[in-house]
């Protein structure tokens, strides 16, 4: 028993009681005896073969004797007396638990880093105990507790700001510097998101998933919503975090370049953790405008070439060229040195091709020169074209980007305005008599070119300069359908129609049927058909910039290709023999894809006066087009169109938002949107109505529309009920929680009562 000292007056106050409770604790204290430590030589220490530990893991030996190098040995070694056959110690100590760092501190000796009588900082086991060398070891490696990824996020980042260095970081953990950015990236997410992590609430690839977007409100924003969803992968996560900005795959990110985009202030959003194609940039608005500079730019360097006009645009209309003529250029003469190194290439290209013409397949590196030759004299046949200076001077130029974003300008187009015309000759040659004669008494008709042009005209885009948008304030009722929304709301349903019809022989027969008979029996004016029987192609005056790149175009495209590659168009005697033999079946595609060429379904503005179409002519056209959509079972879903912020509800009111949002939604949902601002409301009901399958009732068919009308009467009722039984078991609504937050108290009052 230990003897505890007190002072007199100690002696003096205290129960004898309390003395003996004093006294038992010392005794229960004394129950648990620690191993001794102790310093003891490196050479007098051994490998245990009580190891448990057998099989290779975590950081290796070399690293391990580099970490110990640096800032020496952080833990002892258990070790346990060696004992002879007769029990008594021999000296040695045997190493249970710690066998790698031995072998650590072996390595450093044989690399006479380390003396062979160092003292080893050591745990020593009593050689009377009663536990075994194999459950010190096992304990050892069982009971120790892995860090927490978090603790060490923050702890690298502690490091960082005491002064180390993302290289110094990596040396010292053997790591690489790519490691400890990507550990120092998930430590500056958004604190909440950490707590979030630390409790298990999300997983790594999730939180690695948030480092794409610095912006700690956003990611908390995006967290709330992916967190009330069923769909929390890390793919989502990082599409919410980076869908306002452009991939720098995009073909603008090209043009303009990376260099320049960040030069001009734009950020970068990168992804640490996965390949990202160059990451997102996060300001579109500065991307379209360096876009737009540099193309005008170009169009200012192809002004002195002395054209009438330059269109600049990022993306050209599907049918930009519709209904002008294209002069015909003479390629620029090549110069005597041209001419020399083309006769070489060509000449080196035709001894190859003979040399190796015997061959199933050309060897490998005269294949790859034989390409080389190719595009060498490719270069010279694409040489530029030189044409007449008075034709210049009345055609334009577009100048645009390809699909790859390289610079791309079309020159020698002239518009029907600026065409000579006849009338224009006759009328000068008598004014002008004799001073208006060549030199052997005929007019040039180059004399009498519409304009002479004083200098280039070059405009961007070819859009009336409003953009179109509805304003944000109204009075949130129902007004129509803005005039030129609704033009190019028809031109993707005309564009639809035709594909269709294209691939629809007998309603192509009928419709070409119908607008014959039409002609022949009917002795009143025939305007106001859907089908130009003529089938001259129907240019879309007004039309959304996805149009060209939209589903059907590219099929009706690929269908006029296929047709055209094999139809003899130069010769009409030609062209009638191929029509004779071809069979019934590609007879009657052939027709259709006449047909759907001259469909016309677009809403178009009415003239009063007698040019364009009539008020009874356009209320005709749609009516019949509506009968042909039927006849097709044309779905305007199928053929790819969805409402989008840009396409449909950035263009009208937020009432007409909110009608399209409780259509497809319900009321309650609608009324989720009712206090956001204008953008926010159109790009929260663009993710709310993808692939909802809703329409604006300019691309619904009538008779879809007819009955869906009677199932919405009909079943009113049982909606009533589900929407209460869903309120009754706390379904949420399908809305993240930041949309939520800005309610009026008494819409949340609402859905609580709801």
């Amino acid at each position: 028993m230990v003897g505890l000292r007190m002072t007199g007056s100690e002696i003096g106050g205290v129960a004898p009681g309390a003395r003996r409770g004093e006294s038992l604790m010392a005794q229960a204290a004394q129950k648990i005896t620690l191993s001794s430590s102790r310093d003891i030589p490196f050479d007098k220490l051994v490998l245990s073969q009580s190891n448990v530990r057998r099989i290779k893991a975590g950081v290796s030996v070399e690293e391990l004797a580099e970490d110990i190098a640096r800032r020496g040995l952080l833990q002892g070694l258990s070790v346990r007396p060696v004992l002879d056959a007769d029990g008594v110690e021999t000296g040695k100590f045997e190493i249970p638990a710690g066998g790698r760092r031995f072998q650590a501190l072996s390595l450093l000796v044989k690399q006479k880093r380390l003396a062979k009588t160092a003292p080893v900082p050591c745990v020593l086991r009593d050689v009377t105990s009663d536990i075994l060398a194999e459950d010190d070891s096992l304990a050892e490696n069982m009971q120790r507790v892995a860090l927490h990824p978090l603790d060490q996020f923050r702890a690298f980042v502690a490091l960082r700001e005491k002064g180390q260095g993302e290289e110094a970081i990596a040396a010292a953990f053997f790591v690489t510097p790519q490691i400890v950015k990507q550990r120092l990236k998930l430590a500056s997410v958004a604190p909440a998101l950490l707590d979030v992590y630390a409790e298990d609430g999300m997983t790594l690839e999730q939180l690695m998933a948030f480092t794409v977007n610095p912006d700690h409100a956003r990611q908390v924003q995006v967290w709330e919503a992916v967190n009330n969803s069923w769909n929390k992968e890390p793919y989502s996560i990082r599409r919410m975090l980076t869908e306002t900005s452009v991939r720098a795959s995009d073909r603008r990110a090209g043009f303009v370049g990376i260099e320049v985009y960040e030069a001009a202030g734009g950020v970068v959003l990168r992804d640490l953790f996965q390949g990202d194609d160059g990451g997102w940039l996060e300001d579109p608005a500065l991307l379209d405008r360096l876009v737009t500079d540099k193309l005008q730019a170009e169009a200012q360097a192809i002004a002195t070439e002395g054209w009438k006009w330059i269109e600049v645009s990022t993306d050209l209309p599907y049918g930009y060229s519709h209904g002008l003529r294209r002069l015909v250029g003479d390629p620029s003469p090549l110069s005597a040195d041209e001419a020399a190194e083309h006769a070489k290439l060509l000449a080196e290209y035709r001894a190859l091709e003979e040399e190796y013409s015997g061959q199933d397949e050309y060897p490998e590196e005269i294949d790859t020169r034989l390409g080389e030759l190719e595009a060498a004299m490719e270069a010279f046949e694409q040489r530029p074209l030189i044409f007449d200076a008075a034709e210049v001077g009345r055609a334009g130029v577009f100048v645009t980007l390809d699909r790859d974003g390289n610079l791309a300008v079309y020159r020698s187009y002239v518009r029907p305005e600026d065409e000579l015309r006849e009338e224009t000759v006759a009328n000068f040659g008598d004014d002008l008599g004799a001073e208006g004669q060549g030199a052997e008494g005929s007019v040039s008709a180059h004399q009498f070119s519409a304009v002479t042009p004083v200098g280039t005209v070059i405009t961007s885009g070819n859009q009336p300069v409003s953009s179109g948008l509805v304003d944000d304030e109204d009075d949130g009722a129902l007004k129509p359908l803005p005039e030129r929304l609704v033009m190019e709301l028809t031109a993707h349903r005309t564009l639809a129609l035709r594909e269709a019809i294209g691939r629809s022989p007998d309603v192509a027969l009928t419709l070409l049927l119908l607008k014959l008979v039409t002609d022949t029996f009917r002795t009143s004016s025939a305007a106001g058909s859907c089908l130009e029987a003529s089938v001259r192609h129907v240019y879309m005056s007004a039309q959304a910039t996805d149009l060209k790149d939209s589903v059907v175009a590219n099929l009706v495209d690929e269908r006029h290709a296929a047709w055209e590659a094999n139809l003899p168009l130069g010769n009409d005697a030609a062209l009638w023999d191929y029509l004779m033999v071809l069979d019934q079946g590609s007879r009657l595609a052939l027709l259709a894809h006449c047909v759907s060429v001259g469909i016309n379904a677009l809403h178009e503005k009415v003239n009063p006066y007698g040019a364009g179409i009539s008020t009874s002519g356009l209320t005709r056209r749609m009516a019949q087009s509506e009968i042909v959509a039927e006849a097709v079972d044309l779905d305007m879903v199928a053929a790819g169109w969805e409402p989008t912020a840009d396409n449909y509800l950035n263009r009208v009111p937020k009432a007409r938002i909110l009608e399209a949002v409780r259509e497809a939604k319900g009321e309650g949902t609608a009324q989720l949107l009712d206090h956001l601002k204008k953008g926010e409301m159109a790009t929260e009901a663009e993710r709310l109505l993808k692939g909802s399958g809703w329409l604006p009732e300019v691309l619904r068919r009538s008779d879809l529309v007819a009955l869906d009308d009677s199932v919405i009467a009909e079943g009113q009722g049982a909606l009533s009920e589900e929407a209460s039984d869903s309120a009754d078991i706390g379904e949420e609504i399908d809305l993240p929680a930041f949309l939520m937050a800005d309610l009026p108290l008494e819409s949340t009052a609402m859905m609580a009562a709801e």
